[in-house]
């Protein structure tokens, strides 16, 4: 395992998507943000889902997926609903 995913909720699968896509540092991953990062996994990965959309932003801020606020939940919940 490398860099990425010493981050939570960054597994060997999602490092290995965010490497494909070009990201492969934390420094990376932090300046294109959840949004891009889901994106661009989207894009080379069609059942990439909304808890993987919260693991991202989780890991840019370094904390579970299960401890996000309940208003940044909310606001990428609502990205992804318009996303589909």
């Amino acid at each position: 395992m490398g860099d990425l995913s010493s981050l939570p909720n960054i597994g060997p699968m999602v490092e290995s998507q965010l490497h494909q896509v070009g990201i492969t540092t934390i420094e990376q991953l932090k300046e294109i943000g959840t949004i891009q990062a889901w994106l661009k996994i989207k894009a080379i990965d069609e059942s990439a889902c909304i808890h993987r959309l919260y693991a991202l932003e989780g890991a840019i801020q370094g904390i579970q997926k299960t401890d996000l606020s309940a208003d940044k939940k909310q606001e990428l919940k609502e990205f992804y609903q318009h996303f589909k």
